[in-house]
């Protein structure tokens, strides 16, 4: 059809005869709209709350919030089983629990497979844009780690207001600078994404928000891991360390609250943790994985649990800690970069030798008996059986017509 040159036209020619001249300067040098941004963060503090009576209580309600309890009737009316090549499902274990990802197959003659996982929480976009958006990489990443997934790809989403407003402008810049802070050192390039801006009415704009996903490669995935216990006995093992962050929680939420301490990340540390988390993974030493994300340790907990149809005894006692903290806000802090990962006793020694450059601590074991039971330093917390926590996470949606 035609050749390549320098002249920066793009000359049309018919039978031989130019017939037309498109002049491509801008295309070379286009103009630059100039804009100015005004964002600044406000002032938020947590809010005081009373020390709950019942700990057990509070973890029923979280189990039972839209935003943590099982989604199953709306993901049971999606194909999940397309080629027959889904290896992963999104709903796990004997109970339907939340998978932290999931894994396909999509060549025939390889054992490779795709991971796929997500993170979003619009409540912390509120308080801070730059760390919801590093909050919800760290989410998707943890999500992709916890069935060994590895090389990770981010797609990303913004939904946002109106970009026109020094704020909103202000605010999508902040959490573009998070996008990029965090990918940079996870080594994970933005392959693609999709922007919905100008989201605005008469009441304001929407709520900042940012969806982002996650895509890792399984090498084996005959040694993809899923997140329900598996066996009685084993040791499970908190990776990470948990800090004061309720800002944004789903624990504040109950109370009709916002807060400030929007949970921030370094995300060196958690690099060297999730690649850690990958090494005993690959060595064979790690039979379940869930992150701790919306509600915190204590729905983790339960998820793993109820998933895997097995109780857990668990000492929050045990838990790495950045300073003191009330067991609400220990049980209930969305810290980033936390897994709970379960471990066969006699794999102990290679798990906390591979581990060994990492922040961990070993706060429980797998039982028989359909039980949670979380104590702190002797002194009993929670314990819950199995079915009431079930139930409370079952519920909402079901109820739903």
């Amino acid at each position: 059809l035609g050749k390549y040159n320098e002249t920066r036209h793009a000359d049309l020619f018919y039978n031989g005869e130019n017939v037309g001249r498109l002049v491509l300067e801008s295309l070379f040098n286009p103009p630059r709209l100039q804009r100015s941004i005004s964002w600044k963060p406000e002032h938020r503090s947590d809010p005081e709350i009373p020390i709950p009576g019942n700990l057990g209580e509070v973890l029923l309600k979280l189990l039972s919030s839209y935003n943590i309890c099982s989604k199953e009737k709306v993901v049971r009316r999606y194909d999940q089983e397309v080629k027959g090549q889904t290896v992963i499902k999104p709903l796990q274990g004997w109970n339907s629990g939340p998978s932290d990802a999931s894994v396909l197959k999509p060549l025939d003659d390889n054992w490779k497979g795709v991971s796929i996982s997500s993170g979003v929480n619009s409540r912390y976009g509120k308080i801070d844009p730059y760390w919801m958006a590093a909050s919800v990489i760290d989410e998707a990443v943890r999500n992709n780690v916890c069935v060994g997934g590895r090389r990770w790809a981010l797609l990303d989403n913004f939904t946002w207001g109106n970009p026109e407003y020094e704020d909103r402008l202000g605010g999508l810049v902040y959490a573009c600078r998070g996008c990029y802070d965090t990918a940079k050192v996870y080594e994970a390039p933005f392959v693609s994404g999709k922007d919905s801006l100008y989201n605005e009415s008469p009441l304001g704009p929407v709520t900042p928000t940012l969806l982002v996903t996650s895509l890792g490669i399984v090498p084996d995935i005959r040694k993809a891991i899923t997140m329900e216990l598996k066996d009685p006995g084993n040791a499970l093992y908190l990776v990470g360390v948990t800090k004061p962050e309720i800002g944004g929680s789903e624990y504040l939420r109950l109370h009709g609250e916002l807060g400030g301490s929007v949970p921030q990340l370094s995300p060196e540390v958690n690099i060297t943790a999730y690649r850690s988390v990958l090494d005993a993974m690959d060595s064979g030493l790690v039979r379940a994985c869930h992150d701790c994300s919306e509600g915190g340790l204590a729905v983790a907990l339960s998820e793993m649990a109820f998933t895997g149809d097995l109780g857990l005894d668990v000492d929050i006692g045990k838990v790495l800690v950045s300073e003191e903290m009330r067991d609400d806000v220990l049980l209930y802090s969305e810290s980033n970069g936390r897994l709970l990962v379960e471990v066969p006793c006699e794999k102990i020694s290679l798990f906390e030798k591979i581990m060994k450059n990492t922040p961990i601590s070993c706060i429980g074991a797998v039982k028989k008996e359909s039980t949670l039971t979380i104590t702190k330093d002797g002194e009993l917390l929670i314990d819950n059986q199995l079915s009431t926590l079930i139930e409370a996470w079952k519920t909402p949606l079901e109820a739903e017509r």
